[in-house]
């Protein structure tokens, strides 16, 4: 397994690859790997014939109070679980090598990007939208592999290669969650045991609400929506939105809706977690 930490040696190590009539998966992450990023990596394992894994905890999308500084970090153990999984490449840069001090090129969604996560996160999904295609460009990917548990920041990212004609297969893989039913998160670190406890609330709400809306139809995702909430509430935890709503379009739900997305975000402590359920009908 190579690690590569510069631009150059990376996208001129892939160029000579793709000359050779190679095709290469990435698998974009900001390290602190665990068993939801590696069921990434066994897909996209599957999809080429070299597979390279980015770890890079970007500062672009982090707010000025958000927790940039202590997100964690080990890498000595992502080189682990990567070479246990068969990764080819880990491109592991440096903020100084992805920057320039005088950048100023942004790649900005302007649609999907305004609701949910981004009504708190203003500049998130910019950040997210610059770096994913900055890496596209030095890993010259022909396939990649996202993870469904951040289904907002996959279907930016399946808009921005269709709008920005990518030629690049993106590939969202199903969440992955601990035998708790906590949805797997690097954040999760933060949770105190008693957090931890509480939070749990989360997948276990989802859960009560997609029996009922696959019992009762679509329309009574809202209804649904409004009883996680209260349950999250009464387990202690801060809402920040629980929302139903078309899940191609991220547009309310109405009777051309095909698929759902009940997607949530909630404090414990000062720890922000997400969670959602997918359906398709």
């Amino acid at each position: 397994m190579r690690i590569f930490t510069t631009v150059e040696e990376m996208q001129n190590y892939a160029l000579k690859e793709r000359r050779a009539g190679k095709t290469i998966a990435a698998v974009p992450t900001m390290g602190f790997l665990h068993a939801g990023h590696m069921s990434l990596v066994d897909i996209a394992r599957q999809k080429a014939d070299i597979l390279v894994v980015t770890i890079f905890v970007n500062p672009t999308q982090f707010g000025p109070n958000e927790d940039l500084d202590k997100y964690p970090r080990d890498f000595e153990n992502d080189c682990r679980l990567c070479e246990g999984h068969g990764v080819d490449v880990i491109f592991a840069p440096t903020p100084e090598a992805m920057y320039a001090p005088d950048r100023s090129i942004w790649v900005d969604e302007e649609k999907l990007s305004k609701k949910l996560c981004g009504k708190t996160r203003p500049i998130h999904f910019r950040g997210v939208c610059t770096v994913v295609a900055k890496l596209f460009n030095i890993t010259q990917c022909n396939v990649a592999v996202f993870g469904r548990k951040d289904a907002q920041q996959a279907l930016i990212i399946r808009r921005m290669v269709r709008d920005l004609n990518f030629p690049i297969e993106i590939i969202v893989a199903p969440l992955v969650r601990a035998a708790d039913r906590l949805a797997l998160s690097s954040r999760n670190r933060y949770l105190s045991e008693d957090e931890h406890r509480r939070a749990l609330v989360l997948s276990r709400s989802l859960a009560q609400a997609e029996e009922a809306i696959r019992k009762n139809g679509i329309a009574t995702a809202a209804a649904e929506a409004e009883k996680i909430a209260q349950a999250i509430t009464a387990e202690g935890g801060v809402v920040d939105y629980v929302t139903a709503l078309d899940g191609d379009s991220l547009e309310e739900l109405n009777e051309k809706s095909r698929s759902l997305l009940l997607a949530l975000a909630a404090y414990f402590g000062n720890t922000r977690l997400i969670d959602n359920i997918y359906l398709e009908f």
